[in-house]
């Protein structure tokens, strides 16, 4: 089903901004001075898509070497063995697959899940959360993961990555054109401002795109805690909750390519608030309480 979103999405962007670009007779103009906006489009398309969905094909193997997480295939402890049967336990009630279960080394409080299909994902906890936090947090901790995997936040992400990539390398080249043209009067071909202008303009547009991907990270969290609370009760959620804002301070261990995966992220003023992953943990809390009685 997600794969069918992934093509209707992708062909839903080439089909509105070719009518888009037609309507307002951009295409006219990018004929005349030798762009085929069509090509540029599926060109686009192809290479903002192909880099989110690689990424997301190669998340559970990414994530396990850049963590160091180790998978639990035969509990060695009572620990090991109570945290893969709560594991099992949540994914049966969430409606979704047995995923791996696996422990990384990191003293900070953290917890991630990742993976391209929901009945084969990765759930994996730190060590440092396995140490300080009961049972009952542990359990919420792992239902809101369970809750990520159950929504497809994942395969959703890299949707939206994707989308994200292809307007910005679109946008980038017909803003190099168009300053190559009228700005340099280059009339033959794409000269050194085309290339110039397109690199400085995909970085640009990328900081400002970024910030949708970064707003729907954000809103996901909200989601995957009503999951948590759903799975493992709303007052353990809370208790979890509050236990990783006591220790938001401690530097974050996850790598950066994981850290919209974990769910302590440390909180951000002013614009840098835009960039963030994840909300202030006081607004999932707030957000859990004003949601009904605990």
């Amino acid at each position: 089903m997600r794969i069918l979103l992934f093509l209707a999405t992708n062909l839903a962007v080439i089909l509105v901004a070719s009518v888009t670009l037609s309507l307002l007779g951009v295409d006219s103009y990018l004929a005349q001075n030798g762009i085929n906006y069509s090509s540029l489009l599926i060109f686009a398309a192809v290479f903002g898509f192909a880099g989110s969905f690689i990424s997301l094909l190669m998340s559970k193997f990414m994530a396990k070497r850049a963590t160091g997480a180790r998978v639990i295939d035969s509990p060695r402890t009572p620990a090991e063995r109570w945290l893969v049967d709560t594991v099992a336990e949540l994914a049966k009630n969430a409606g979704i697959g047995m995923p791996e279960v696996a422990i990384f080394p990191a003293s900070q409080s953290n917890a991630f899940a990742t993976g391209w299909k929901k009945n084969d994902a990765l759930v994996a906890v730190s060590e440092g959360l396995l140490q300080r936090f009961n049972k009952e947090e542990i359990r919420a901790v792992l239902g809101h993961e369970i809750g990520h995997v159950a929504n497809g936040d994942m395969v959703t992400l890299a949707l939206i990555q994707g989308v994200v990539n292809t307007f910005v390398i679109f946008a980038a080249r017909v803003i190099g054109s168009v300053v190559d043209r009228v700005v340099f009067r280059n009339e033959g071909g794409h000269g050194i401002g085309f290339f110039v202008v397109s690199i400085i303009a995909e970085i640009v547009l990328g900081i400002l795109a970024s910030t949708i991907v970064f707003w729907f990270s954000r809103r996901r969290e909200f989601r995957a805690d009503i999951a948590g609370a759903q799975l493992a009760g709303r007052s353990a959620m809370i208790s979890a909750l509050a236990r990783l804002k006591q220790e938001s301070e401690v530097p974050d261990q996850m790598p950066d390519s994981l850290q919209a995966f974990g769910i302590n992220r440390g909180a951000r003023q002013g614009l840098a608030a835009l960039l963030m992953t994840h909300p202030p943990l006081e607004d999932l809390i707030a957000a859990l309480k004003q949601a009904g009685p605990a």
